[in-house]
């Protein structure tokens, strides 16, 4: 699934092409994603300037001058320029045609995705109860701590709580805790509030250095601007379970938390 930081250069990828054009029309050949795309999409959005293209967690708002369209890419979708009129091939649901002769594709061989309309996005039942976003300066390891206490949790599932902060996925999870030296085992409340410190910095600096390279190459990402992101290559933990530890020698253990695989070093981590 792809996770902030591919949906980051996402929108970093598409925002410049999309910003100040006004929208001609939309086509929809297939609404059954996770939900129905809205019927009336195409009148809400066609005519419509595209004022800003933003990032709420996993979700991308394309906000127009009335009303938002709200994205997500589920487990597999991508959004990319092509020139309009492109024929569509396979799982190629929705371009929205710009004045400028590009569109916006959006492909979900899964359909797991979302295309919504919102008048109020922020308010949206999807994004009203989520946590702060991990870039900004409401999120901290205080905040980790404080949120912490009384959890019996293990700490990974825990750090990948929306409520608690949003965008932390599987792959930054296991990244961070290994950068912190913290077993992604041990019970949330278990962990000091001087190590949540320590864990919230590797949460910042990782996310920051995976948009900064173009988030993670998964297998069936690719990014707005058609480049795969070339994070995978510095993994410390995250898909290496069995191989050996890349600072200590160890064997990588491999272990199931809140149904996701999870790797980690037993000299490493504690």
């Amino acid at each position: 699934m792809p996770e902030l930081p591919e949906v980051e250069t996402t929108r970093r990828g598409i925002a410049p092409h999309l910003e100040g054009q006004r929208v001609s029309r939309v086509i929809v050949r297939e609404r059954r994603l996770r939900w129905p795309i809205p019927e009336d999409l195409d009148v809400r959005l066609s005519g419509q300037r595209i004022v800003l293209v933003e990032r709420r967690a996993k979700y991308l708002l394309i906000n127009a001058e009335v009303g938002t369209l709200i994205s997500h890419l589920g487990m597999s979708g991508n959004l990319r320029l092509v020139e309009a009129g492109l024929p569509a091939a396979k799982h190629e649901h929705v371009d929205i045609e710009l004045e400028s002769g590009l569109a916006l594709r959006y492909t979900d061989p899964r359909r797991f995705g979302a295309m919504l309309w919102s008048l109020d996005p922020l308010h949206h039942e999807l994004l009203v109860r989520l946590g702060p976003e991990p870039l900004t300066d409401l999120f901290d390891g205080e905040r980790l701590f404080q949120l912490s206490r009384g959890r019996s949790m293990a700490v990974k599932p825990f750090i990948m709580d929306n409520a608690v902060v949003v965008g932390v996925g599987n792959i930054y999870a296991t990244e961070a805790l290994f950068a912190a030296g913290i077993d992604p085992r041990r019970e949330a409340k278990s962990i000091s509030r001087a190590r949540y410190l320590k864990l919230a910095i590797e949460i910042k600096r990782i996310l920051a250095l995976a948009i900064e390279r173009g988030g993670t190459t998964l297998r069936d990402f690719i990014g707005g601007d058609g480049q795969p992101g070339y994070f995978q290559q510095e993994l410390f933990v995250y898909g290496r379970g069995g191989e050996h530890c890349k600072v200590c020698g160890t064997g990588l253990r491999e272990v199931k938390l809140g149904q996701r695989a999870s790797v980690f070093c037993p000299r490493c981590q504690r």
